[in-house]
């Protein structure tokens, strides 16, 4: 497929010098679709393109959006570092809050629904009882599904503070243990980086960060977000990859992560998607060039209508039917056969609004 509109800018910024206004409008629109309208404003801010009045008004407002959102963050973790202090431990931020905190440029006009953080497995009960003395509820799901997130899930089920409605997961490893990557948690939050000017506030070490990126995009990611995600993995290498034995590191650590396809894959649409500059070496090591299999080409197949915005100026007819059936692969993934079969016959017969009901109730 020809690159959207929107990845051909993110690309290289001066595909957007000199653009019609209809063609603004098909950028606008499709960044707002793929959650990248703050990050697209400073990406031609940095690149000094010209940017029309009324593109300009909606890059802008994004972008206010974010830095209000990540202010918004930097309070919550404040917070969350008084009240998970009686654990006597890292406090460890995961994903977009990571960034943030870290002031890494995939912080840049990053918009994110929740603040995730990473709690050793036996702390868990714990860190939720702290929490839910201070405001915290997970109440919000159904019985089955609360069963399903502490029984089968790398995370509890997701919490919402009951007066500044801010939501919260709380992780004890960055895959379901049914998964068939097994990730070492331990070795997660052992390598794990305190940062500087923030005591007790620790971020993953940057090659499990890249690792983690990849491992949500190409297990659990949302379609609407999947080229957010690609998006904040290309800013991650291009940042991290300039450090001493960076590469070697990622793969080595991707083989005992058991998320070596998972970087494959990172490595193999980044460079095609965004250009992201990985070495050679690299991407032959992991085999991120190589397309020979029919499950490497159905995938590319696949990704191709995936990776891109959600909006009908981006999309074919193959790309709901893509994005449907990579839902599927990522909770085959995830869970062995049995229980996907369960869970999915499960959501399927669920009458649509028992959902709506349970929301209604918060």
């Amino acid at each position: 497929m020809t690159p959207s509109l929107l990845t051909r800018v993110m690309r290289d910024a001066d595909v957007a010098r000199n653009l019609p206004m209809p063609h603004w409008d098909v950028l606008v629109r499709q960044a707002r679709h793929a959650n990248l309208l703050g990050r697209l404003h400073h990406h031609l801010a940095a690149a000094r393109v010209a940017v029309p009045e009324r593109p300009a008004r909606h890059l802008l407002s994004a972008a206010t959006m974010a830095a209000r959102q990540h202010l918004s963050v930097r309070y919550e973790v404040r917070t969350l570092l008084e009240v998970l202090e009686p654990l006597q431990g890292p406090l460890v931020l995961l994903k977009g809050a990571a960034y943030v905190m870290a002031g890494l440029p995939a912080a840049s006009g990053r918009v994110f629904a929740d603040v995730d953080i990473l709690v050793a497995r036996e702390r868990l009960d714990e860190a939720e009882s702290l929490l839910t003395v201070q405001g915290w509820s997970g109440d919000k799901l159904g019985a089955y599904d609360q069963r399903y997130y502490r029984r089968w899930m790398h995370e509890l089920p997701p919490l919402q503070h009951l007066f500044r409605g801010t939501a919260l997961d709380v992780h004890h490893t960055i895959l379901p243990p049914t998964s068939r990557s097994h990730v070492d948690a331990a070795a997660l939050l052992k390598d794990s980086v305190e940062l500087p000017g923030s005591p007790g506030v620790y971020v993953l070490a940057p090659v499990d960060m890249v690792l983690h990126s990849a491992a949500h995009l190409f297990h659990e990611g949302e379609p609407d977000n999947l080229l957010r995600d690609l998006s904040d993995l290309d800013l991650l290498m291009r940042h991290f990859g300039s450090q001493a034995d960076f590469w070697p590191r990622l793969l080595a650590r991707a083989e005992a992560h058991g998320l070596a396809g998972a970087l494959r894959l990172a490595l193999r649409y980044c460079q095609q998607e965004l250009q992201t500059p990985v070495p050679p070496e690299v991407m032959q090591r992991s085999g991120a060039d190589r397309s020979a299999s029919w499950r490497e080409r159905m995938l590319d197949f696949m990704y191709a209508r995936a990776l891109r915005p959600m909006h009908a100026t981006a999309s074919d007819a193959w790309t709901a039917w893509a994005c449907r059936a990579l839902y599927v692969r990522s909770h085959w993934l995830r869970m062995p056969l049995p229980l996907l079969a369960y869970h999915l016959l499960h959501k399927a017969l669920r009458p649509a609004h028992t959902e709506a009901l349970e929301d209604n109730r918060h």
